[in-house]
This record gives C-alpha cells, sequence and structure tokens, in this order.
C-alpha cells in the first residue's frame, strides 16, 4: 500500500531530514507521530505528493509517485489520496454538495451525486447537503472536510492533526469516526500528530524523533 525506502529530504545547506524506510498494508491504521521540526510536515507531503524527495522512492498502491509527470501525479492523488487538513479549507461560496462535486471534478471523475448523498449520510449530514461552509458549526465542517477527503474512495486516508484543538471528548469522536470513515471506505488510515492522546487509538506508530 505504501512503501518509502531511502527518503531523506534536505531544504538549503540545512541538515538533512532522514526517514526511516516504512511499509503500510491495505487497510492497516497507523500513527505518524513527531514533535515539532521533526518533519513530520515534510514527510505528509512527501507521501501525498506534494513534495518530491531529495533522495529516495515512495510508492502507493504499487506506483512510484515521483516518476509520475505533474499532471498524472495531480490525477493520481485526487483519486487515491484523501487528505484531512487541520482548517477544512472549503470553498465559502460553494455549498457542501458543491464543494464535493469539485473534489470529484479535481480527481478528473464524473459527478457522482449518489456518491454524494451516501458520503454525507454516513457522516449524518445529508440535512447539510445545501448549506454554505459559513453557517456550519466547528463539528460538522470537520464532518464535511472527512467528506471530502473520502468521497472519491481513496486507498490511502491521511488526517494532519485532526484533533489538535480539541477537548479530549471531541477529539475521541474524531477519532472514532476517522477510523469508522477509513473502514467503511476500505482505506489504509494515517493520522499525523503530535497529540500524545491519540497515542491508545492506535496498535501501530511510526515515530519521528
Amino acid at each position: 500500500m505504501i512503501s518509502i525506502q531511502s527518503v531523506l529530504h534536505q531544504y538549503g545547506n540545512e541538515q538533512a531530514l532522514k526517514f526511516a524506510d516504512w511499509q503500510v498494508n491495505d487497510g492497516e491504521q497507523w500513527l505518524l507521530l513527531g514533535q515539532s521540526g521533526s518533519g513530520k510536515t515534510t514527510l505528509l507531503h512527501i507521501l501525498t505528493g506534494l513534495l518530491k524527495p531529495t533522495q529516495g522512492d515512495v510508492e502507493i498502491n504499487n506506483t512510484s509517485l515521483y516518476k509520475l509527470s505533474p499532471k498524472e501525479l495531480d490525477k493520481f492523488r485526487g483519486r487515491h489520496i484523501g487528505i484531512i487538513f487541520q482548517q477544512p479549507h472549503l470553498i465559502k461560496s460553494l455549498n457542501v454538495t458543491e464543494n464535493l462535486v469539485l473534489a470529484q471534478s479535481f480527481a478528473g471523475l464524473p459527478t457522482d451525486k449518489k456518491r454524494i448523498e451516501e458520503v454525507l449520510s454516513s457522516l449524518d449530514m445529508a440535512h447539510k447537503k445545501n448549506a454554505y461552509p459559513q453557517e456550519l458549526s466547528q463539528g460538522q465542517l470537520q464532518r464535511v472536510t472527512i467528506a471530502r477527503a473520502v468521497i472519491n474512495k481513496p486507498t490511502l486516508l491521511i488526517a494532519d492533526e485532526p484533533t489538535s484543538s480539541l477537548d479530549d471528548k471531541n477529539a475521541d469522536a474524531v477519532l472514532a469516526l476517522l477510523k469508522e470513515q477509513s473502514a467503511l471506505n476500505q482505506a489504509t488510515l494515517v493520522v499525523a500528530t503530535h497529540d500524545k492522546r491519540v497515542k491508545d487509538a492506535f496498535t501501530q506508530t511510526y515515530s519521528l524523533s
């Protein structure tokens, strides 16, 4: 599913960030743990095709990411990788359904309203399908962000610091949602965080020093 081998990245004259080899199998749920400055964001960007490493190979679904052309990489990412950022990054002038249609379009896929209804229903958000981002609560925005990440049935779901600004109760609820959605969509899940509260929810951890 995921294979990173001999990966390192260097910014200018700074000391290179080296990453231990990592193998992730289909359907597994992993915690990517690291403090600020450990290279967590760099590794996330490498895994999602946003940053070509200085050295090494990154494969997802037996596809070597950085051997793809920029256009092929954009399409591959749209279809195979779902990313949940800390902030929603929804387009405010579009309603919930339109934001999800846009995600399908960016991946080169046709509009599939049935799939949109299915995903929103699984997240208890079908009643908000015509609402605009500014009309939603923080929790509802987070659910729409998850919906956008899983809409194209990605094989890999990556969540970046999904619990950092949440209290214990809401952090637990978001983790449960992520695990439920990854299972429902048969996606491999990687949650990147420095939040040690999350550790108990995962049996497999990749740690950065």
